[in-house]
């Protein structure tokens, strides 16, 4: 299994439009960040995404993502699915299933309506079924979990993948609490890939402490944050994470900012 990051930022995405602060005008790419997905390949082949948001088209061509077998949402939030469109060229030979909750799937119906209806003939839209998460899926040799947590008050869901002779990797996107019964979905993972805004506490997102003290109580072996602001630089955040493990004292576990186009091999 191999994952790619395609984005590792907050709504807005950075550099900020309007915004001039250091990081915005940073030169580090690590700090140019669009907004937060995940691509994940199968040792068989297999090609899923998770959420496709305003800049997928970029993400994908980047990428070099030439098909897709499904597509995986956590919610209806604006920057994780006004990218949905853009799958239409990869829908042209068959038709792409995307799974997310009920709640995620009717808010699709209405703000995608054209993709459901009769439209004109030479209208592109993509050709895709919308299918209810509620449960695991398999596609081919990956099996795909759907996790409840919460952003704030919404119940949205993260996922868990999964693959014969290789590590279980959690993506739990705009999190900020984890319900205790979706916890023994996510214990011990070789790689979680968890909201991690900016030092200051918010009503909707981990801070920095709180994904890194999630992680560590999961005992997760590879943690990597995104839904990064604008906040603070790549390489702070490194030094933040350093700091962190240090001072709880973990040994083997490896913590840091993930970044846009970062990839994880051989999982």
């Amino acid at each position: 299994m191999k994952l790619s990051i395609l984005g590792s930022g907050t709504s807005h995405g950075i550099p900020v439009l309007g915004c001039g602060c250091p990081v915005c005008r940073s030169e580090d790419p690590r700090d140019k960040r669009m907004r937060a997905s995940l691509y994940i390949e199968g040792n068989g082949g297999e090609r899923v995404v998770i959420d496709t948001g305003p800049e997928f088209r970029l993400q994908a061509i980047r990428a070099g993502i030439t098909g897709l077998d499904a597509v995986l949402l956590t919610h209806a939030h604006a920057d994780h699915v006004h990218g949905l469109d853009d799958v239409r060229p990869l829908s042209r030979e068959r038709v792409i299933p995307v799974y997310g909750s009920p709640q995620t799937l009717e808010e699709l119906r209405e703000r995608f309506a054209y993709v459901f209806k009769k439209t004109q003939i030479g209208g592109g839209k993509p050709r895709i079924e919308l299918c209810a998460a509620l449960g695991p899926l398999q596609i081919g040799g990956l099996v795909l979990t759907p996790v409840p947590v919460k952003h704030g008050v919404l119940d949205i869901l993260g996922w868990r993948a999964d693959e014969a002779g290789a590590g279980t990797a959690v993506y739990l996107t705009d999190t900020s609490a984890i319900p205790a019964l979706s916890r023994p979905f996510i214990e011990r993972p070789e790689i979680l890939i968890v909201d991690g805004l900016r030092k200051r506490p918010h009503e909707t997102h981990f801070s920095f402490e709180e994904a890194l003290e999630t992680a560590a109580d999961l005992q997760a072996r590879r943690v990597y944050l995104t839904h990064i602001s604008h906040d603070h630089s790549h390489s702070e955040i490194e030094d933040y994470c350093r700091t962190f493990s240090k001072k709880r004292g973990l040994t083997g576990v490896r913590m840091g900012p993930a970044w846009d186009g970062f990839t994880i091999e051989n999982l």
